[in-house]
């Protein structure tokens, strides 16, 4: 997972689309939708969507329609309409008064519906689900036709308008387009277009036992609302005949058309909402927002910064062709926005203690230490420097190698924004563990610098044992541990070691106090965000990134 170079980013082909429309007269006014199903958080994929949708919306004349596709009511709740709007907004978007539900449009296109069946292009099947799958044939070979094609139109209004009554059971019938068993597009050989299903509604409660399905509510609604670029991904390249047969045979007030543009795809990360929501129901994950998904929220919980996603997918652009994106782009992308906007603290993640001898006991004194090192007006605050301090464990090593130039018995180093401080001595356990350090320091070394001119090879970060805070750090890595996780299989693919929680971590008093949920740089050690799950008495964090990818490493190391 190699860090990109920075590419110029130029027009896509729909952008391109657009303008040719808008300079041949075509329209007006430029209209585009982001339409969510209900039933799941969104994940990055969908930010992709959203961004194009969006960013047309405010590069060109026009408006994008936020609509809900409510038309499976056994998977949609609320929750995931108030999550998905959430997202939307946190990504830096909004629709203002163009909130729309395909449940707005239930009853118009109950009466196209029946408009199909008078005019010969619908009818009532009472095969089972299993007997229309069957019958529809193979890429290779031509479907079968019902036995219930041919019925009058007076029976299958009969039965249609029974279906919505609630008379039958699910799965008793379904309303069928009449189109083309022998076509060579599976989508045009009689598709379902409505299915008997009683369940309740979000937002129309009981008040219907039929629903539409997909196909047949997208392009309608699309077109009720006024759409003039219907723009999907491309897993409904072939469904678009389909789209247009029905626009072609409605009465629909617009004709809006349907492009294709491909998905996002990363390594190390699988976006099937039917892989998410086993991981979620599975335990594998603490839920939609676990900060291990590819979801907005968990991304958002995980502290990711909008804008990284925003130009993330300004980065890799738009195309028509499928292909694999690394991931390393996005963790740049992050680690670029998180460099400029972050401030600088510190946190001892493994907590080693240190002792300074010659400094006097119960004194203490005030350092200043820089919030960012690229931006002046950030300021800077104070630290607290005293005999006894906390330092990483990593940074002190009894018996080094040659190129190990921290911390080690009789080697000298900087401790940042304070002084040179020499390891004398070593207090070690029963086991052998090493537990304590004892040191000596330089006076006239305050603030980093020896006045007599002499250097030191490494600087490293330290908290004050009297006023550092105890926390909780929750270490996040890829939830999967193969580059190409295997969505059949997934659980095979998970990474072990993608969650690491320390119980002993340390960080700065005024980190641990403040309820600012914007993420920070722990120098040395990466960039972190405080977790829903703090409270006033332990303060959890969670880090967003390393300051350098360490993963593809330990992958390669196996």
């Amino acid at each position: 997972m190699t860090e990109p170079v920075a590419a110029e980013v130029g027009r896509d082909f729909i952008r391109d689309i657009i303008q040719a429309d808008l300079d041949q007269g075509r329209y007006l006014e430029i209209v585009t939708r982001f339409p969510p199903e209900p039933n799941g958080y969104l994940h990055i994929g969908h930010a992709k969507s959203i961004a194009l949708n969006f960013g047309i919306s405010q590069e060109f004349p026009g408006r994008c329609h936020l609509r809900f596709d409510d038309t499976n009511p056994v998977k949609e709740e609320q929750e995931y309409i108030d999550s998905i709007q959430a997202d939307v907004r946190w990504l830096g978007f909004d629709w203002g008064k163009n909130l729309f539900f395909a449940s707005d449009y239930f009853a118009r296109l109950y009466e196209w519906a029946e408009q199909l069946i008078r005019d010969g292009l619908a009818y009532v099947d009472d095969q089972t689900q299993e007997e229309i799958r069957t019958s529809r044939g193979t890429l290779t070979e031509p479907g079968k036709n019902s036995p219930f094609r041919d019925r009058s139109v007076e029976e299958n209004l009969d039965l249609f308008r029974r279906m919505k009554a609630g008379e039958f059971p699910n799965g008793a019938r379904v309303l069928r387009a009449k189109i083309d068993m022998a076509a060579g597009n599976i989508n045009l050989r009689d598709p379902v277009l409505y299915r008997i299903l009683h369940a309740h509604h979000p937002r129309t409660g009981t008040e219907w036992s039929i629903y539409p399905s997909y196909d047949y509510a997208h392009g309608q609604s699309d077109a009720i609302e006024g759409i003039t670029h219907s723009i999907c991904t491309l897993e409904f390249e072939d469904h678009r005949p389909l789209y247009d047969w029905f626009i072609e045979k409605l009465p629909v007030p617009s004709q809006p058309h349907q492009y294709e543009f491909a998905r996002l795809n990363l390594t190390y990360t699988l976006l099937s909402k039917r892989v998410l929501t086993q991981l979620v129901r599975d335990g594998h994950v603490a839920g939609w927002d676990d900060p291990r998904m590819p979801t907005m929220a968990g991304m958002r919980r995980r502290g990711v910064p909008p804008a990284a996603l925003r130009e993330f997918v300004k980065r890799i652009g738009v195309a028509k062709a499928n292909s694999v994106v690394d991931v390393g782009m996005l963790e740049f992308c992050i680690r670029e926005e998180l460099n400029r906007t972050s401030q600088r603290r510190m946190g001892v993640l493994r907590p080693l203690k240190v002792v300074i001898e010659n400094y006097p006991e119960g004194q203490t004194e005030e350092l200043e230490a820089i919030n960012h090192p690229d931006d002046p007006s950030a300021g800077t605050r104070k630290i607290t420097f005293g005999r006894e301090l906390y330092i990483e464990q990593d940074d002190f090593m009894e018996n080094p190698p040659k190129k190990f130039f921290r911390l080690s018995p009789g080697n000298e180093v900087r401790l940042r924004y304070a002084y040179f401080v020499k390891c004398t001595g070593v207090i070690k356990n029963d086991k052998g563990e090493v537990v304590e350090l004892r040191c000596t320091y330089d006076p006239a070394t305050r603030g980093g610098n020896a006045p007599d001119g002499r250097k030191v090879k490494a600087t490293m970060h330290w908290l004050p044992a009297a006023t550092s805070v105890p926390a909780e750090i929750r270490i996040y890595n890829q939830l999967f541990s193969n580059p190409s996780p295997d969505a059949s299989n997934f659980a095979a693919d998970l990474n072990p070691n993608s969650l690491e929680i320390l119980t002993e971590a340390r960080i700065e008093a005024s980190v641990a106090k403040s309820n600012s949920t914007e993420p920070m740089q722990f120098e040395r050690q990466g960039y972190f965000v405080r977790d829903k799950d703090s409270t006033p008495g332990k303060p959890v964090f969670s880090r967003t990134i390393g300051l350098r990818d360490t993963f593809a490493k330990e992958v390669a190391k196996g």
